[in-house]
């Protein structure tokens, strides 16, 4: 899927005949007994990512995979360890299956240009919710309990110095003007010696948080794309890169980002224990807020881009104020 985009373009791409060997090794090795036509076509979609990823529609049976082959990157990470990524992924995934929906890992093989097979969600996402405002509070409250749940049933320890050096690689991408960058540097190193990001356990994050990642089916939430998912970070990350997708999105195509609000402090308050868990909450938000819109800078220019940065060091001058 296209990052930033809220809307799963598929367009149709080939058709496969039994004797094709990826069309037999998913009837014969993947899909098992869930086809009764072994024989059956299989239809390929294919939609834009970071690399080729592909829905596998066995034709008469009602039933669809997933597949994202490493070898076939398209983004911007180019050198890499393909099958070291995809067993990462398909890992995750197992680890993330045992305790939230996930869409399964199915099967891997290297062969096949280290591909990993799930399952395929069908439903609409959470960025479709959002763009339409159709109901956004309660498929907000169900995503942040389904973070909530991954996140307290993951603990490990925590490794702050992971979160400090990925927001400097993010800033080392967005290739930021010498004061700009010298007036980032300065608020990081507050909110290093500050307590306020301190504490006394990590767990696994999904990371990339974003409002395509999260499919809703039969009115539950399941994640998919777990290949950048973190151990022994904060789980404020989470909530502060959806936060600020919401923040973004309203801003660029809604009117405002004031226009957000309301549902973000929704979100926050559906993911929080108590009120004293809230408050501790927001009093970290801004810092991983300010990622991610340098996350979405990433991928936007001009006004935009300019904008995101702009909040991002915003969101960042709160430690001033803490």
């Amino acid at each position: 899927m296209k990052r930033g985009s809220f809307e799963v373009e598929y367009r149709h791409v080939n058709t496969l005949s039994p004797g094709d060997p990826f069309r037999d090794w998913l009837v014969k090795k993947v899909t098992g007994c869930r086809l009764q036509n072994k024989e059956c076509l299989v239809n390929v979609f294919k939609h834009n990512s970071s690399h080729t990823v592909c829905k596998y529609q066995f034709e008469g049976e009602n039933f669809s995979v997933m597949a994202k082959f490493f070898s076939e990157p398209t983004g911007r990470l180019k050198d890499y360890n393909p099958y070291k990524g995809m067993m990462n992924e398909y890992r995750n995934l197992k680890h993330a299956a045992s305790i939230i929906n996930v869409a399964k890992p199915l099967a891997v093989h290297k062969k096949y240009n280290c591909v990993l097979v799930t399952e395929y969600i069908p439903g609409k996402s959470l960025g479709w919710y959002i763009k339409r405002e159709e109901k956004l509070y309660e498929r907000l409250a169900a995503v942040a309990h389904m973070l909530r749940q991954l996140h307290e049933n993951t603990k490990s320890s925590y490794n702050k110095e992971k979160e400090f050096k990925n927001y400097h690689e993010v800033l080392d991408h967005l290739k930021l003007d010498h004061d700009t960058r010298k007036t980032f540097n300065k608020l990081l190193g507050k909110w290093w010696y500050s307590s306020l990001l301190d504490r006394e356990y990590g767990c696994m994050v999904h990371r990339d948080v974003t409002p395509s990642n999260y499919i809703f089916y039969k009115g539950k939430p399941y994640a998919i794309d777990f290949e950048s998912s973190w151990f022994q970070a904060h789980p404020v990350r989470d909530i502060g890169i959806l936060t600020a997708e919401l923040k973004k999105e309203f801003e660029l195509h809604k009117g405002g980002s004031w226009r957000a609000e309301p549902y973000i402090g929704n979100f926050l308050w559906e993911y929080s224990r108590d009120e004293k868990d809230f408050t501790s909450i927001t009093g970290v938000l801004p810092f991983f807020m300010s990622i991610g819109l340098l996350r979405s800078a990433r991928i936007h220019r001009g006004d935009n881009r300019n904008y995101l940065i702009k909040e991002a060091c915003e969101c960042l001058k709160a430690i001033n104020r803490s």
